[in-house]
């Protein structure tokens, strides 16, 4: 029996330490999720000031993450939009790379960052739409950074999509590596409350064998559903299809995942507070995208495969 004593207490320490960092990584989740959200970063409506605290707040994670710079020697890619109303504005996505073993192909993980900012007296903070899928951005790099991927991720915080997509609809048309090697997108926008405790796969329409590899998992904590991809069921608000920075993807034909809730009461509204996010949910969304990006990511030349014959 004493031999069986250094085995069993080396599985219980290692059990426990796996436990501290998962606990450590979820503290961590909330406090850049609180942060983003905050007050001081004013909204970050794209050309403000608290875009350009976000970006800096962006930078220094993915610099302390390990990420690579995806443009060069820089996380950032500058770029100029016209709004609604003619005017020529300046916006700059954030991207940073996992190289995987494999480095033929790519997927994009995205969440833009800007929000609607001070309209009037109102600062719409936006801690669901799109804090929440920033601070998942982050985790998730976190997690692929100790879990090597098989094939190369580029994590990209668009900017402007509150304004039309400007940010990924450019980062498309001008990405860092050819598009013929990208063969995933998965977009995360709106993630982090619920009270139907559900959270919704978008674009498995389009390419079924995405729902038959995310089926493939136990969801725990939530129910993962499929749909409000199918533009002939005619409702208003139904079709999510091209409703945030998956569209530039999907619009060229790349496969896509798009994560999200349905609206909630404060949807585009000052009250969408970090106070108002479902932590528990939160926390197991983020378990659940990573564990659908590791199966993605196995399975990643089957998809790539099969998006070439479309």
């Amino acid at each position: 029996m004493k031999k069986l004593i250094l085995p069993l207490a080396l599985f219980i320490a290692v059990s426990l330490s796996l436990a501290a960092q998962t606990v450590a990584l979820q503290n961590r989740l909330l406090d850049d999720l609180r942060t983003l959200a905050s007050i001081e970063l004013g909204g970050r409506r794209t050309g403000t000031e608290g875009a350009a605290k976000a970006r800096k707040f962006l930078q220094s994670r993915f610099t302390e993450i390990g990420l690579k710079p995806a443009f060069g020697n820089s996380y950032e890619q500058a770029f100029e939009f016209k709004n609604r109303r003619g005017e020529t504005l300046q916006g700059v996505n954030l991207a940073g790379i996992i190289e995987g073993r494999n480095k033929n192909l790519w997927i994009v993980v995205s969440a833009h960052y800007d929000h609607l900012g001070k309209i009037g007296n109102d600062i719409f903070l936006g801690a669901d739409d799109n804090a929440s899928g920033v601070a998942a951005l982050l985790a998730l790099a976190e997690r692929f950074a100790k879990e090597k991927p098989q094939h190369n991720i580029l994590f990209l915080a668009p900017d402007a999509e509150e304004m039309g997509l400007h940010g990924s609809r450019y980062f498309v048309n001008h990405m860092p590596f050819p598009i013929a090697r990208l063969a995933l997108n998965i977009n995360m926008d709106m993630i982090s409350r619920s009270d139907k405790n559900e959270l919704y796969a978008v674009g498995t329409y389009y390419h079924p064998i995405l729902k038959k590899i995310l089926s493939e998992q136990t969801i725990q904590g939530f129910s993962l559903r499929f749909g409000h991809d199918q533009p002939h069921k005619g409702q208003a608000g139904y079709d999510w299809s091209n409703a945030s920075d998956h569209a530039p993807f999907h619009q060229k034909r790349i496969p896509f995942i798009y994560f999200g809730v349905e609206d909630h009461e404060d949807y585009h509204q000052p009250t969408d507070t970090f106070e108002r996010i479902h932590p528990e949910f939160y926390k197991s969304v983020i378990v659940a995208i990573g564990n659908s990006i590791r199966l993605l990511d196995e399975n990643l030349i089957t998809i790539h495969k099969q998006k070439s014959k479309r």
